[in-house]
């Protein structure tokens, strides 16, 4: 049987990985094991950002919910593999799903907020995100009985000229936040002087710990390579070569994913066609891709690589 995850203990010795055609012969050699992010944006599939205009917020609560039914399934194949992940919960749907929620804590993984109400950040603005990010963290930790740490934004939407949202998680509590993607050229996210590697961010209210989303440096670029529609609709190799350069520099690299991806029923929604392939296309694959990388990479919750993060056998 495949053993937990273990890696961040850095007195455990590493040991080399077939890496197949994940990478490039120089990558081939014995790489350290390292504990990657495996995280799951919890929300319906009428909340993704392109999808807002065909799923107005009034009509969310008339709407079938899939996600309870498809992260039983992630729960199962997690608990197969040992593997401990983060799931980042829209506050919306944990009111309405309330026992999802604990049955994803009795697993064993790390609850985290995405909000209340999925908004990009900009919209909502400091008042509206605070109440929206206060909410969001009160309830789950209501549900859960344990802190809530950490915060993702919908859509990765802190961005240059929104760094208020960081003083505002850490007033209301958060100890670290994976919403910046370092890239460029994106409409709804993208910030792209930040490190590709956690960092923290010193604020006068505090210092906020910061995983960005995973990038792979390619001909002198970052390009977006951490999941989501970049896993489903794009080679895997490029996420996983991506996951072997964070190993190279002795980072954790971070993956996500939407139960939307993983489930093989697709709405019939009014919206323009480009919209409806970048939220749907490619989910026949994600099974069998998300089980090979599952196998393949050390997996952990976020929460395992904090600063002075305890991940002694039994923690």
């Amino acid at each position: 049987m495949r053993q937990g995850p273990n890696t961040a203990n850095p007195d455990l010795p590493s040991r080399p990985r077939d890496l197949g055609a994940a990478g490039s012969p120089e990558l081939r050699s014995a790489v350290p094991v390292t504990l990657h992010h495996f995280t799951v944006d919890v929300e319906e599939y009428f909340h993704p950002t392109t999808l807002a205009d065909a799923y107005p917020v009034a009509g969310w609560d008339d709407l079938p919910r899939r996600s309870p039914g498809v992260v039983d399934r992630l729960l199962e194949v997690l608990a197969e593999r040992r593997v401990r992940g983060t799931f980042f919960i829209l506050g919306w749907l944990a009111e309405k799903e309330p026992e999802m929620v604990r049955r994803i804590h009795h697993a064993g993984h790390e609850i985290a907020s995405h909000g209340w109400e999925h908004e990009l950040v900009g919209r909502l603005g400091p008042e509206r995100f605070r109440t929206s990010v206060g909410r969001s963290r009160k309830l789950l930790q209501d549900l859960t009985g344990q802190e809530v740490k950490g915060y993702r934004a919908p859509s990765f939407s802190i961005v240059p000229g929104l760094e208020w949202a960081f003083d505002v998680l850490l007033e209301e509590g958060y100890g670290y936040d994976a919403s910046l993607f370092p890239i460029r050229s994106h409409p709804t996210y993208g910030y792209p002087t930040a490190p590709g590697a956690p960092h923290d961010i010193p604020r006068e209210s505090g210092v906020l710990r910061e995983f960005p989303a995973t990038t792979l440096h390619l001909l002198g670029r970052r390009l977006p390579a951490s999941g989501g529609a970049y896993f489903r609709l794009l080679p895997a190799a490029l996420v996983r070569r991506a996951l072997l350069q964070a190993e190279r520099r002795g980072d954790p690299g971070m993956f996500y994913t939407h139960p939307w991806e993983l489930d093989s029923w697709a709405p019939d929604v009014d919206a323009p066609w480009l919209q409806r392939v970048r939220t749907f296309a490619g989910r026949r694959r994600m099974w069998p891709r998300l089980i090979r990388l599952l196998d393949d990479f050390e997996f952990g919750p976020v929460e395992d690589t904090l600063p002075g993060a305890d991940t002694s056998p039994g923690s």
